[in-house]
């Protein structure tokens, strides 16, 4: 493949790196970032398999491009920008780590030829997580993480050691997981997939390299005869033009599969305060709900004293909206939680704005239902919002993504606060 000196607007500089299916440009006026051009090529078995495939470079580039996209609005680290070019894109300049990250979700492959007596299609639960060091001389050996913590790859200055480990193995699941409820959209079973990190110049770890259709094994409705990934060409005895025709065309399948796979943002959110003098309150409650990516709206009513006005403004959003919860704010004699509970089929959770001297009367009042009645109650902001976002995680998996992605982000916070703190201190 030749060298190229620029792409769309991006001067290119020297190649950093070649590999058999994709070249990585320096990029001298963008310091920092780097160029990843793809090939029309496709290879497997560690390159012992190779062959033009022209197209290729442009499909695996806009799966690419749909994939981390998709994980970056989730709210994934990830190294991705943005598409430079049909065949290349964006992505920050980063040593990688030189590991294969695979997940598994059933046995298949290579996973049943290392473990005899698995049977095909046994379901992992929760996903089977693999390590292979990255060397093809020797086929990619498979490594325990012991192995990796006592190579002591370092890394653009970072050490992995066991916190680097445990930070890419639950990353490596959380993005499998991800994919796997986008897929499911697709009534697509996702089978198994790798991914590899890099190290930035911050030294903070992200999902890196590509993921494409050379990253995983797809089944369309769960059946191992439709599949569309590359093992197609992996399983091939003889390869001929037509051949690589349908590779690509499954290829293009994927691609064209991955166009608005992100759930509509048809989801809201309503807090519903007795009085204003609650707005503090609900404005807490409606910034966690936003940190969340949950879209959220504001409204007085009291139940006790306008139960039709209250009524009426539950009948609003009932009318128009499917995916909806309520969030009532309303303290001494909660009545608002209870009556909408009572009327809607929709859930309500509600989030008295406590105060310390009347706590008991004003948690009891929302907690002592009648019989019939449904509603949660949560005493923090924070919980409302969580608890509204796991409800309606459970029909959008791009809110159920962010919240997986929260608790990844607090292992790693973690993990970032016991180094600091981590040592022996001396009397």
């Amino acid at each position: 493949m030749a060298t190229v000196q620029q792409i769309g607007e991006y001067k290119l500089g020297k190649i950093l790196n070649e590999g058999k299916t994709k070249q990585i440009y320096d990029l001298p006026n963008n310091p920092g970032f780097v160029l990843l051009l793809n090939k029309d090529r496709i290879s497997a078995h560690n390159g012992v398999r190779m062959h033009d495939l022209d197209g290729k470079a442009e499909i695996s580039n806009k799966t690419n491009a749909k994939v981390f996209e998709l994980l970056n609005k989730a709210g994934v680290k990830t190294a991705f920008v943005k598409l430079a070019s049909d065949k290349a894109f964006i992505a920050k300049n980063c040593d990688m780590v030189p590991i294969e990250w695979v997940t598994r979700r059933l046995a298949t492959g290579s996973y049943l030829k290392r473990n005899p007596g698995i049977h095909e299609g046994f379901r992992f639960c929760p996903p089977k997580q693999e390590t292979f060091f990255k060397d093809d001389a020797n086929d990619d050996p498979q490594w325990s993480e012991e192995q990796i913590i006592a190579k002591g790859f370092k890394v653009n200055n970072l050490l992995i050691g066991q916190d680097e480990v445990d930070i890419m193995r639950q990353t490596t699941i959380l993005v499998f997981e991800i994919l796997e409820r986008a897929w499911m959209t697709r009534d697509c079973a996702l089978i198994d997939m790798k991914i590899e990190f890099g190290v930035d110049a911050n030294g903070e770890i992200l999902v890196a390299d590509v993921i494409d259709s050379d990253s995983w094994r797809l089944w369309p409705s769960g059946d191992k005869r439709l599949m569309v990934d590359k093992q197609v060409y992996r399983n091939l005895t003889n390869v001929t033009a037509q051949d690589l025709e349908t590779v690509k065309r499954n290829f293009q399948w994927v691609n064209d599969q991955l166009e608005g796979i992100v759930p509509k943002n048809d989801h809201l959110v309503v807090i519903i305060m007795g009085s204003p003098s609650d707005k503090d309150h609900c404005e807490k409650i409606a910034k966690s709900c936003k940190d969340l990516g949950l879209n959220v709206e504001m409204r007085v009513s009291s139940a006790h004293k306008v139960t039709k006005g209250t009524l009426q403004i539950m009948s609003e959003y009932e009318g128009v909206i499917k995916n909806l919860v309520f969030v009532t704010v309303a303290g001494r004699s909660n009545g608002l939680g209870p009556v909408l509970s009572g009327n809607t089929s929709f859930p309500v959770i509600n989030c008295p704005p406590i105060n310390a001297s009347t706590m008991n009367i004003d948690l009891w009042s929302s907690i002592n239902l009648p019989s019939g009645l449904g509603c949660a109650t949560v005493i923090y902001p924070e919980a409302a919002a969580l608890n509204a976002a796991q409800i309606l995680g459970l029909s959008n998996y791009m809110i159920w993504s962010r919240l997986r992605v929260k608790m990844v982000n607090n292992l790693i916070s973690l993990k970032k606060a016991d180094q600091e703190l981590r040592g022996v201190k001396e009397a």
